[in-house]
């Protein structure tokens, strides 16, 4: 290019994700003079900025920096004229709570952007739109193209709004003179992402992130953030070159290579530290519990949620969305310059601040006992019911089975089964005692005393009757006083718990206790992480429907509460 003549251009919002990339690259091409233009009063430069082309490209002119209220539209014309092309690029300084203020910053801003444009003698407005404007909320999108529809109707308000911005600047195209194109890039990531890798790692850190939404095989384009800063490029030289074919038209922009949703998103975690998701939950499941949970905070005081619906959410994880990029490749000559995997590698290597910890700290704690060894003490009931020894644990597994048999399914009574076990035992006694030591070379190990039990044995057992005689004594003086409400309520629930197992069959509850106890914690113990999360949630739940049930409890009822302290909310 030409580097004698630069161009001028303004990058609009040029302080977000991809403003900053475009800034970067229109610098490095050389042939521009570029006005970053943000709602910021100045311009404060990060460490990444320091070691980038901007300080050098403000310093010598090449770069500016003017403070723009995209609500003003006679401060907008101040910050453009002069320009030939404007890159209006998507504000991410939005309160999605307040359906107001994202009208005025996308609906009202496209028009006062549009209105500036043509009074301000701007030739070309590249539009950074959004992929998901197609998106219903509630079907796949196999390889769409630009002939899909806009939806009648939007799940999220904030792509109802710029669907309505894309089709003001779309519809503004060859009027004053001004000409317009709009990207539909589909999910922008990159180095200094504030929004989609911070989210996800929220999720991780409380849980969430470990479970994924539906089957698994739902496929997603992913776009490197400079690739959607090349498209802009490539769409503004394109509206000079070939204005017929780009001008008034809109394009899918992606980075050529669909992938599983959560294929994506376990890359990311697995080189930031985290474990990948896992666990699979049903489409209808999670649906149910977010419908719960956005109805409580409904219902709350607060009234502070999130506008994007549950369903939208579900869907948005669940559902195939791929586009086809043969538009742009034809019409504006876009192509990627950074692929898939490179992409993730340098958004991972910038995103060190969000890792959970380093390789060397991950191997430290290697060998550390999971929570299912210290629940059970570390004994000879952990290594059994933990399949440490798989012989011995089948084994016992085994004979608990026979003794199940043998006494609640043979149709004996209890007595007799008792009877029977004890005068097999005491033949097999007789037998063993009769038996000379060695037979055809097979020792037979028999002790000296098959009767004497030794002091040190005894003691643990009687040390436990003990204490749980004082603990039961200690309880019942608790309850005397009628002081402990978080205790009485545990005993209540116990003791319902005790009541309904009582009227059950006996046999049944010990056969799927005998079960559990060989699976639940060998299962614990694998998937940790993932049933810590799953109880998390269960327990965020639960809290916040105690709180809701709370708030509707009688003024006095709610005095005796916080009173005695049975309900503590931090």
């Amino acid at each position: 290019m030409d580097q004698r003549n630069p161009r001028t251009c303004v990058v609009l919002h040029g302080r977000t994700l991809l403003g900053r990339s475009l800034v970067l690259r229109l610098l490095r091409i050389g042939n521009w003079i570029v006005r970053i233009a943000d709602s910021a009063d100045s311009l404060q430069l990060d460490s990444a900025d320091r070691h980038s082309l901007l300080p050098d490209a403000l310093s010598d002119g090449r770069a500016s920096y003017h403070f723009a209220d995209i609500s003003q539209e006679s401060q907008l014309i101040s910050v453009i004229e002069g320009s030939s092309v404007l890159f209006y690029i998507s504000s991410t300084d939005i309160d999605v709570h307040d359906t107001l203020h994202c009208y005025q910053v996308i609906v009202q801003g496209a028009k006062n952007v549009i209105n500036a444009c043509r009074k301000g003698g701007v030739k070309r407005l590249v539009f950074d739109s959004n992929a998901d404007i197609v998106f219903n909320g509630s079907q796949d999108i196999y390889n769409g193209d630009e002939s899909l529809p806009i939806p009648s109707k939007f799940e999220d308000i904030q792509h109802d709004l710029k669907a309505q911005a894309e089709a003001l600047v779309l519809c503004a195209n060859d009027i004053d003179g001004l000409l317009t194109c709009a990207l539909r890039p589909c999910n922008v990531f990159g180095p200094g992402d504030t929004q989609f890798l911070p989210i996800l790692i929220n999720h991780a850190k409380s849980g969430l992130a470990k479970f994924i939404v539906g089957n698994g095989e739902n496929i997603s384009d992913f776009t490197f953030v400079e690739n959607v800063a090349h498209a802009h490029i490539c769409a503004e030289e394109a509206l000079v070159s070939q204005m017929i074919s780009v001008a008034g038209k809109a394009f899918f922009i992606t980075n050529l290579k669909p992938i599983k949703f959560w294929e994506f998103v376990s890359l990311l975690f697995e080189g930031l530290g985290y474990q990948r998701p896992l666990v699979k939950l049903p489409v209808q499941l999670v649906s149910y519990i977010l419908a719960v949970v956005s109805w409580m905070c409904d219902k709350s005081s607060s009234g502070m949620h999130n506008r994007i619906s549950s369903h939208y959410i579900v869907q948005l994880f669940s559902r195939t969305r791929t586009f086809n990029c043969t538009g742009a490749q034809k019409y504006i000559g876009y192509s990627p310059i950074t692929d898939l995997k490179e992409g993730i590698s340098l958004t991972v290597a910038s995103s060190s601040h969000l890792a959970k910890v380093s390789s060397v700290a991950r191997l430290a704690n290697f060998n550390k006992r999971s929570k299912a060894d210290k629940l059970l003490g570390s004994g000879k009931a952990a290594e059994i019911l933990l399949w440490r020894d798989e012989k011995r644990t089948f084994s016992c597994f085994i004979s608990l089975v026979l003794l199940f048999y043998w006494f609640l399914l043979s149709g004996r009574t209890f007595v007799s089964s008792l009877a029977k076990l004890l005068l097999l035992g005491t033949i097999i006694l007789f037998v063993r005692g009769i038996l000379p030591s060695n037979i055809f070379g097979l020792r037979i190990w028999k002790p000296s005393s098959c009767f004497q039990i030794s002091e040190t044995a005894m003691q643990d057992p009687v040390k436990r009757l003990v204490y749980f005689w004082n603990g039961g004594v200690q309880l019942m003086k608790l309850m005397a006083k009628g002081e402990d409400w978080n205790m009485f309520f545990k005993l209540v629930i116990l003791l319902y718990i005790m009541k309904f197992a009582v009227a059950q069959s006996l046999t049944m509850l010990i056969g799927v206790a005998l079960v559990a106890a060989f699976t639940v914690f060998y299962v614990y113990e694998q998937y940790e992480k993932e049933m810590d999360g799953l109880v998390e949630i269960s327990f965020n739940i639960m809290v916040k429907l105690a709180g809701f049930l709370a708030g509707k409890l009688p003024p006095r009822v709610m005095t005796l509460i916080h009173n005695n302290g049975i309900f503590v909310q931090d």
